[in-house]
């Protein structure tokens, strides 16, 4: 997946620097470096490594790699580079599946709190335990978590789809309601006292400094918390700034309008509504 992923980016670098034309070495590096690099960091570091034998380096590496890791991602611009790399044809392509009914289902902040939290409250059914210790699951989560968080962060980080004032607003207002949903998995973790994913198995080969199932559970109830709330901060600030820049283009289209031009479109408005 790293190698595939950063071919096809600097395909489309050295495929756009073959029209003349540059892409920013800053973006490159921030693909490279830190979209592909924290994937890197997290699928074969500590968190990695141990993630079959420690539930919060378990949950740990799923939470970052579907909030960070495409949030770190999307700071190369991907969708940017593929619009203006693929020409006419690929542009409209990609504004094509962009602007699909799907992606902005996805894409909008009324499904990320709802998919976040029916992802996160898995750890707290046995069926963690089964993910934990499953080779196959180990592939599909190192491929498809990923994934989920780009179908989640790329629509709004590539401003791909066109939205109202009124629906930016909407959207802000569910990013907050995101802030409750996800401390709700973390919290039940926290403050539980029973080994909710029943793992005796998996506690019983961990070596004699490793923590306690329940400590081990405690942890990752913290750090899952503490990741999906920072996680929620750029959301904010990214609908923030797009709920502001549109209502100051929307007040000028409006400031733009003539008396008679104002007249005509509240006629029409009205007669809409009867």
């Amino acid at each position: 997946m790293l190698v595939a992923a950063a071919a096809l980016y600097l395909g489309g670098v050295l495929r756009l620097r073959g029209r003349g034309h540059r892409w920013p070495a800053r973006l490159t590096a921030a693909f490279l470096l830190l979209g592909l690099g924290s994937y890197a960091a997290v699928s074969f570091g500590f968190l990695g490594a141990e993630s079959a034998d420690l539930r919060w380096a378990f949950t740990t590496r799923i939470a970052l790699l579907l909030f960070v890791v495409p949030a770190l991602v999307s700071l190369g611009r991907p969708v940017a580079l593929a619009r203006v790399a693929l020409g006419a044809v690929g542009r409209r392509r990609t504004d094509r599946v962009m602007r699909s009914r799907a992606v902005r289902i996805v894409g909008s902040a009324a499904f990320a709190p709802v998919f976040a939290c029916a992802v996160f409250l898995v750890f707290l059914t046995p069926v963690a335990a089964i993910l934990r210790d499953s080779p196959w699951s180990e592939w599909t989560i190192s491929a498809l978590t990923p994934l989920a968080g780009l179908l989640l962060v790329l629509p709004i980080a590539a401003h791909s789809v066109l939205r109202t004032g009124f629906f930016v607003t909407v959207e802000f207002l569910l990013a907050f309601v995101e802030l409750v949903l996800d401390a709700i998995p973390g919290l039940l973790l926290r403050l539980n006292d029973g080994i909710l994913d029943h793992a005796p198995a998996i506690a019983g080969r961990l070596p004699f400094w490793f923590p306690t199932p329940l400590h081990d559970q405690h942890l990752s109830g913290d750090l899952l918390w503490f990741i999906a709330e920072l996680a929620d901060v750029p959301v904010l600030v990214i609908l923030f700034v797009r709920w502001m820049r549109l209502d100051r283009h929307e007040s000028r289209r409006l400031d733009e309008l003539s008396d008679e031009e104002m007249a005509e479109l509240t006629r029409r408005h009205l007669e809409g509504r009867r």
